[in-house]
């Protein structure tokens, strides 16, 4: 007997919400939600033998696919290494979640 449900996608999560990596862009949270961040790796480097995120664009972004592109951009940094970049957009995005900007 065939499963008649859809088959969902399981995306990685980090703080429970979905992070989703394409190259050198990494999406963090959900595209139903108001609001997502884009994270832009910018340039990498060499840590013994690994090759690792050096620096990071973080933009918050709303996802109302009906506001132009430059005003769907809340706000932007850049950051030293991922683990920067992911503490700022989990905080931002956290934020801009319970807020509603």
């Amino acid at each position: 007997m065939a499963d008649t449900k859809k088959s969902e996608k399981k995306f990685s999560t980090y703080k429970g919400r979905p992070l989703v990596r394409c190259n050198d862009e990494i999406y963090y949270g959900s595209m139903e939600e108001p609001y997502v961040i884009r994270m832009q790796i910018k340039s990498k480097k060499d840590v013994n033998g690994t090759e690792t995120a050096d620096k990071v664009t973080v933009q918050l972004m709303a996802t109302d696919p009906y506001l132009s592109p430059r005003k769907q951009l809340i706000k932007s940094s850049e950051k030293k290494g991922l683990f920067l970049a992911m503490d700022i957009a989990d905080i931002w995005l956290e934020r801009a979640l319970a807020n509603k900007m």
